[in-house]
């Protein structure tokens, strides 16, 4: 939205130059000029029809002059739209801060004189001609009352123009009064259960909503619209605070079910995890709507790391879409609650906007809420933010921010109406912000007014939202609406009593989805599931079929002649010797899944070619660039492989795909770092939701993490995934952690994952060099028999008597090790390969530490003592004694010096086979 403040005070023949412009060629002046040249039967001195949108219609003569100030008019009207809401009365609380605005009548050329002049520019407002009083009036009750509207980054003619209309005319229109009891009934829901709360538990934390209940009327409504226009589910991710309040009154989860676990008389089943405090825990109902719709409605799980769950929901919302609703994504509504300080703080917040239009992560549009409550458990806003709002990273995605006074429920209820209207318009993202106040401290046990005395002095005076509603509707309502308001309040009086009678609620009846049925046939894994892994081999038919359509490509593609010959080696060493490299296995392992009808997704930096140009997966046409997808081709019936190279971003994308496999367990879901060091970008994501959730939340997740991790010479940055760190979160049987070396073996892996009757995160630590190396070559037999092979035995050792020394040791060190022995012809020295670290295949290493019963063991590994598998051995692994051979502790993971790195790398090798 153009500022034309320079035009207002230019000369008036400034302006009917450009209108004479306009005339001879309109798309010669700017679009906002044309709008207001084509808005009016205009005519210069000589009296020239003036095409109105188009066409020659009737003439009004006016003056150069007169058009100068209907232009003001029209300026005026467009910097009330872009500017409004900096002077509206949003918050409840205080008075606003000096925006600079600038909306006064004399920034427009005008004064008192003028305001009872009538103008033609009102029919931009729809009003006609009038007096600029009331266009004046007009303006400050859409954009400056309880309601300011922020679009200005909006470059959409058509969403503008939507949202104009919207404000203009759908938020003046008057709330019928079955809507207002509603909306009243929300209300006393939303206080009934705080004052219950505190009445009953009190000191006890819970994070209420106090202050901000009307969040309790705004998702009814959101929820009722969206229904009302198509969505068959809603999935909502938000913090700690009102979460309680929004099972209750939202979710509808009963209070007997909330607070058993409140009180701790619920005896959870601690043999499913050690659980997690009542404001974490998530929710799946199915409510019926205002309008007699079935909606499923889902909250996610989330940590007390604000705004970790925002990627998992729309995630989840993306994989429901695409398993559910036939990629469908008017049917899904992901909502977002934020808190003020966190959706300004946290970067997720940017790199989960920065989605929002991107093929691989789009949604259809994500609805924000925010519970502004102008405070950050101490901080006020003006120590946590330099922009004006805490929305304003929504400019970036070009989203609407709807900045709503919290105390006005009608108001907030019909911004949330047409925000969620306008996500299902325009599939686009739009926020929300309901600026309201936070009744007690962040917990109910601290102290506001140590740090906000002055604030918190206001607000222990301020009503509620339910009584300053009350409050209007008695003072200022139709005389139905007073008496509406006068029922309702005997209406809370009596069931806060029954609430604390403690009479018996009924918990909604619920109909699992399909995906939901799938979660249900699994069950949780046990130690013996982990002493051998089940068979994944596949048959010769089916080998054929992905081998040889893996490497076609149709006959009017020209791939690149580099990638061309890389596909004719690959099919050279198949010819020849029988045997799969290991992006072929790795292609394999997905294409295998893909014709059995289960679905695989991978996304992250550069996937489709592989940050080491390995994996091809989408090959490009060299003269049209047109992308062919090598495992779309398969079979008829197959189901789609869905790769994407992501944004540059870890935390946000690994986020992203745990909550893709959170919404469908057939599903093999991968997320490959483009360096295994970089992971720890997604260490939050790491930490709280793949380590712990199955034993916090009792969720199961099959997501893939593929990091790549090998110590080349390529520095401190790019040679460790950091595998201690995962080892560390290692109990319970919570996550996988392979270090695989063979294309077979991960061909194994992968199937792995959908063949056990459970789900359990993958780590594997993958190679880089050794991609191509002649040692990760698989032979077919490999493919057609068999599973994944935890621990990989010396097939050079001959006679198992003779071994003296065992070299045990995981990933790409075993190939340095194999090649000396073998140049070395050492039959005295054994070197086995532990493919999968954790869980530890103790059964599988008691058999072969019986078979070599005369050596000595040595854990050998390339990381510094302090990091890799070391600690974790000595910690974990029982009977076998074990030596170790690393590089010296160290703070770094690796040194920056190529030579360094090749003494430390043969010191190595030395010692293994000299001590």
């Amino acid at each position: 939205m153009k500022d034309f403040q320079y035009i207002t005070s230019s000369h008036p023949a400034y302006i009917e130059n450009l209108y004479n412009d306009f005339v001879k060629n309109p798309e010669s002046v700017d679009v906002d000029m044309r709008r207001f040249f084509e808005g009016f039967d205009f005519a210069v001195t000589n009296n020239v029809a003036v095409p109105v949108n188009g066409k020659n219609g009737a003439t009004v003569a006016t003056t150069s002059t007169n058009l100068d100030k209907e232009f003001n008019v029209y300026q005026l009207i467009l910097a009330y739209r872009r500017k409004g809401h900096l002077i509206a009365k949003t918050n409840p609380i205080r008075e606003r801060k000096d925006r600079q605005a600038n909306l006064g009548l004399e920034n427009f050329g005008f004064t008192d004189a003028d305001l009872t002049t009538e103008f033609e520019a009102g029919k931009f407002l729809g009003m006609g001609k009038t007096s600029l009083k009331n266009i004046v009036e007009h303006l400050q009750k859409c954009y400056t009352t309880h309601v300011g509207i922020e679009f200005s980054s909006v470059n959409s003619r058509r969403k503008r123009d939507w949202l104009i209309n919207a404000v203009e005319k759908t938020m003046l229109q008057t709330v019928p009064l079955e809507q207002k009891k509603r909306i009243l009934q929300k209300l006393n829901e939303g206080v009934m259960f705080e004052k219950f709360l505190h009445t009953k538990y009190v000191g006890q934390k819970r994070f209420s909503l106090e202050g901000g209940e009307t969040t309790i009327a705004a998702l009814d409504a959101i929820i009722n619209t969206a229904s009302n226009n198509g969505v068959q589910e809603v999935v909502i991710g938000m913090a700690h605070r009102g979460r309680l309040n929004i099972l209750a009154n939202i979710m509808g989860k009963t209070y007997e079910q909330i607070f058993s676990e409140f009180e701790g008389t619920s005896t959870p089943d601690t043999t499913m995890g050690s659980g997690d405090v009542k404001y974490h825990l998530g929710y799946s109902s199915e409510v019926d709507t205002t309008s007699g719709n079935k909606i499923h409605l889902k909250l996610c799980p989330n940590p007390s790391h604000l705004e970790a769950v925002d990627p998992v929901v729309v995630g989840f919302a993306r994989s429901k879409a695409d398993v559910l609703y036939d990629s469908d994504f008017d049917k899904i509504l992901p909502i977002l609650i934020h808190g003020d300080a966190s959706v300004a703080g946290q970067g997720i917040v940017y790199e989960v906007l920065q989605m929002c239009n991107l093929k691989g992560y789009y949604t259809g549009g994500t609805l924000h809420f925010v519970i502004n409550n102008q405070i950050g458990f101490t901080t006020d806003f003006d120590d946590a933010r330099s922009a004006d709002y805490c929305t304003s990273v929504a400019a970036m995605v070009k989203a609407p921010v709807l900045h709503i006074n919290g105390d006005d429920p009608e108001a907030v209820v019909k911004a949330v109406e047409i925000a969620t209207q306008y996500r299902q318009e325009f599939n686009s993202d739009i926020f929300v912000d309901m600026v309201c106040y936070r009744k007690h401290g962040h917990n109910e046990g601290d102290e506001p007014k140590f740090t906000q005395p002055q604030l918190y002095s206001l607000i222990d005076k301020h009503l509620n939202p339910r009584e300053v509603y009350t409050q209007y509707l008695i003072q200022n309502g139709e005389p139905d609406a007073q008496s509406l308001a006068k029922e309702m309040e005997q209406k809370f009086l009596a069931d806060l009593q029954e609430r604390l009678d403690e009479v018996k609620q009924h918990p909604l009846p619920y109909t699992y989805q399909k995906p939901e049925t799938w979660w249900q046939s699994l069950r949780r894994a046990t130690a013996d599931d982990f002493d051998a892994s089940p068979i994944t081999a596949i048959n010769e038919k089916d080998f054929a079929l992905l081998f040889d359509n893996l490497m076609k490509w149709p006959s009017d593609f020209k791939p690149l002649r580099k990638v061309e010959k890389l596909l004719q080696d690959k099919i050279k060493l198949y010819t020849d010797e029988q045997k799969i490299d290991w992006a072929t296995g790795e292609l394999m392992g997905y294409g295998s899944l893909l014709i059995s009808g289960k679905d695989v997704r991978m996304s992250g930096q550069d996937v489709k070619r592989g940050t080491f140009s390995h994996r091809h997966a989408v090959i490009y046409d060299e003269n049209t660039n047109t992308a062919y997808n090598r495992l779309e081709h398969l079979t008829p019936t197959q189901s789609p492989f869905r790769i994407y190279n992501s944004l540059l971003s870890e935390y946000a994308v690994l986020g992203f795909e745990y909550g893709y496999a959170m919404a469908n367990p057939n599903a093999l879901v991968i997320w490959e770092a483009q360096f295994g060091d970089f992971c720890n970008g997604a260490q939050t994501m790491i930490d709280q939701f793949i380590a712990a959730a199955e034993t916090k939340w009792q969720r199961m997740n099959g997501v893939v993490m593929l990091l790549p991790h090998g110590y080349e010479g390529q520095g401190p940055e790019h040679s460790s995934a950091r595998m201690e760190r995962f080892l560390q979160m290692c109990a319970e049987l919570n996550m996988v952690i392979t270090n695989i070396t063979t294309s077979a073996n991960l061909f194994h892996a992968l199937r792995r994952q959908l063949a056990w009757s459970f789900r359990k995160p993958l780590i594997n630590f993958s190679p880089k060099a050794n991609l191509r190396h002649p040692g990760s070559y698989s032979n077919k037999s490999e493919f057609l028999s068999g599973g994944f092979k935890e621990v990989m035995d010396d097939a050079f050792v001959k006679d198992a008597s003779e071994v003296k020394k065992v070299l045990l040791c995981t990933g790409k060190v075993y190939f340095d090790l194999a090649e000396r022995q073998q140049k070395e012809n050492r039959t005295d020295v054994a070197i086995i390969r532990l493919e999968q670290i954790y869980p530890l295949p103790q059964k599988q290493l008691d058999a072969l530490y019986a078979k070599y019963s005369k050596a000595i063991w040595h854990w050998v590994q390339e990381e510094p003592l302090n990091m890799g598998a070391a600690t974790f051995l000595r910690m974990n692994l029982k009977n076998i004694n074990l030596f170790i051979i690393s590089r010296n502790a160290s703070a770094a993971t690796a040194t920056g010096y190529s030579k360094i790195h090749a003494k430390e790398q043969l010191q190595i090798i030395d010692t293994a086979f000299s001590i």
